[in-house]
């Protein structure tokens, strides 16, 4: 999912990718396990900072999200799912909405998650 707006990008640094279906072999194997191997090999082999975007798209499956605790868990696929409306809306508009520009998605996701973090702190 692009990162079209200010929401998004709050929330997760960069675009939420969406991982690779599980082979026939890797279901039947073990599919929990795998689903988390694919995860982790869409992360490490796009460079993607978990800690950064708490979340991925499972192609053919669905979204899966973590953070410090369950109920922050529960607050990122709240997020992610209106980022994921927010973005289906952008495109029905606009058919070739680009992403935000860096240096916003910079702005708004430093402000609240980068060493000089300071909205929203207590």
């Amino acid at each position: 999912i692009p990162c079209y707006g200010t929401t998004h990008a709050d929330y997760f640094y960069g675009a939420v990718p969406c991982a690779r279906h599980l082979t026939k072999e890797e279901l039947d194997e073990d599919y929990e396990k795998n689903t988390g191997k694919v995860i982790i090999e869409t992360f490490t082999g796009r460079g993607i900072d978990p800690a950064a975007v708490p979340g991925v798209i499972c192609r053919s499956h669905g979204p899966f999200t973590w953070g410090k605790d369950a109920a922050q868990a529960v607050y990122h696929a709240a997020v992610l799912e209106e980022v994921a409306r927010m973005a289906l809306l952008t495109r029905q508009v606009d058919p070739a909405a680009a992403p935000a520009p860096r240096y916003l998605q910079d702005k708004h996701y430093m402000r609240k998650h980068g060493p000089h973090a300071y909205y929203g702190q207590k």
